[in-house]
């Protein structure tokens, strides 16, 4: 390792994934690299998985991040009674959400800041690793509006836990800088990579052209408008807006519509003899709100909570698809679920039509499901986005002629009814997709050497 006076890293801690990425001298970018099953990958889960033996009192609790945390959940036996586990993502969502300091688990509290610690500890000491420095010094990307946040005092409240949750983790140095606009930086370095093989005349007329950046991530997806500046001249950044709705979303649409009625979402109780038939549903709704945040499952692993769903049994005119609930949730099987969940949208995204395929624990669920089906239950958050873009350009004093170039990150920007929205609203943009979970800290990175050094 080198001494202290190292230089910074970006890195693009995300709601659902994160990266870490170097930027040398001469412009290229590495990126710490991270064990999964299919091999090295440049991106690590945001999550953790907690374990404890429940037989020995006293016995401390294990935690483990990103893909380790991963195999170590699939490894555990839910009905082993000797082991607890708990498997908990998304703790970025609740950065702007005052009431919520912690979660307690295994009858310990762990507040926000410690969780979120373990995670970009591991992200520093894998960064380190792979760069062959100490990793302290960073540009961190946040979103322009935190999930949650309906201020900017909110948004500051929000940064101000993660940047004491990098400290806590062994970081030094950290600013942060709005993911899009690290997108941005992205874009214009391959613009000037490309400047060499492109024709001369499209690449100056690129120069001075307005930029818009899409980033889309698991939580939230922020927009930012910026103007080129000629070939080594600053961008500037003319406007940034974000809406609090992402791929997480568009996954939960699909669990609700095309899931959840196999678990029993919209069953009724039986009708008994000389009652008049009421359709009193079997179970209440927060069941499903939960079902469709798969890291919100495990949560329901109480003794109240699986009393209240074999009571629903007995009493469902479905009694089997509660069961199947019961399976899933006694089994912790919601990594598993949306997984599914997320391969079909992936093939959606390809194909006119897939079949939604869920085969675990003795569960058999096959839906077919259509790119139209999909698409009318994302209207409601095509139409957050659409409005997003309208208020981004008039709050800028812009058209959407003005803009000149387009550039879509994170894996909800390949549905084709996101890239419809950017295809029609600006059909004189040239249009450009980057690394679905890296562009971001790409960009961070080249603003680290800039400004950090």
């Amino acid at each position: 390792m080198q001494g202290t006076n190292t230089p910074a890293v970006g890195i693009d801690f995300g709601t659902t994934n994160s990266s870490v990425a170097l930027a040398a001298a001469d412009g290229s970018v590495r990126f710490a690299q991270f064990a999964a099953p299919g091999g090295l990958t440049a991106s690590s889960r945001s999550l953790l998985y907690l374990q404890r033996q429940s037989t020995r009192p006293g016995k401390p609790v294990r935690v483990w991040s990103g893909p380790e945390a991963i195999a170590r959940h699939l490894e555990h036996d839910p009905f082993d009674d000797d082991v607890q586990g708990r498997l908990i993502q998304s703790l970025k969502s609740y950065l702007a959400a005052r009431s919520f300091t912690g979660t307690e688990i295994f009858g310990r509290h762990y507040r926000m800041e410690d969780l979120l610690a373990k995670m970009l500890g591991d992200l520093r000491v894998r960064a380190s690793e792979a760069f062959g420095i100490e990793v302290t010094r960073a540009v961190a990307g946040r979103p322009v509006w935190f999930v949650n946040a309906d201020t900017e005092d909110d948004n500051a409240f929000a940064e101000e836990r993660l940047r004491a949750a990098f400290l806590q983790a062994g970081w030094t140095d950290v600013q942060f800088a709005l993911e899009p606009v690290g997108a941005a930086h992205s874009y214009a370095a391959r613009l000037a990579g490309n400047a060499a093989a492109e024709d001369t005349a499209a690449q100056r007329a690129g120069n001075g052209d307005l930029l818009l950046v899409g980033d889309f991530g698991g939580g939230t997806t922020d927009f930012t408008l910026v103007r080129m500046g000629a070939a080594g001249e600053r961008h500037t950044v003319l406007r940034s807006t974000g809406v609090g709705l992402a791929g997480d979303a568009f996954d939960a649409r699909i669990v609700r519509y095309a899931v959840a009625p196999a678990f029993g979402f919209g069953s009724v109780e039986r009708a008994l003899p000389g009652v008049p038939d009421k359709r009193i549903p079997a179970l209440p709704a927060w069941i499903y709100t939960s079902l469709e945040r798969w890291h919100l499952l495990s949560f329901l692993q109480t003794r109240q909570t699986m009393e209240l769903l074999r009571t629903a049994e007995m009493r469902a005119a479905e009694p089997e698809k509660i069961a199947a609930l019961r399976t899933l949730v006694q089994r912790d099987l919601g990594y598993r679920l949306h997984g599914a969940v997320q391969r079909a949208k992936v093939e959606l995204s390809r194909s006119d039509s897939t079949e939604f395929v869920f085969r675990e624990e003795g569960l058999d669920v096959r839906v077919q499901i259509t790119r139209g089906e999909f698409e009318e239950w994302i209207a409601p958050e095509l139409g957050r986005i659409q409005a997003s873009l309208d208020a981004l350009l008039q709050e800028a004093g812009a058209t959407a002629g003005d803009v000149g170039h387009v550039f879509l990150t994170g894996g909800t920007s390949l549905v084709p009814a996101v890239r419809r929205v950017f295809t029609a609203g600006f059909p004189g943009a040239r249009m450009e997709q980057g690394e679905v979970f890296t562009s971001v800290a790409h960009g961070l990175a080249q603003l680290a050497r800039a400004e950090l050094g």
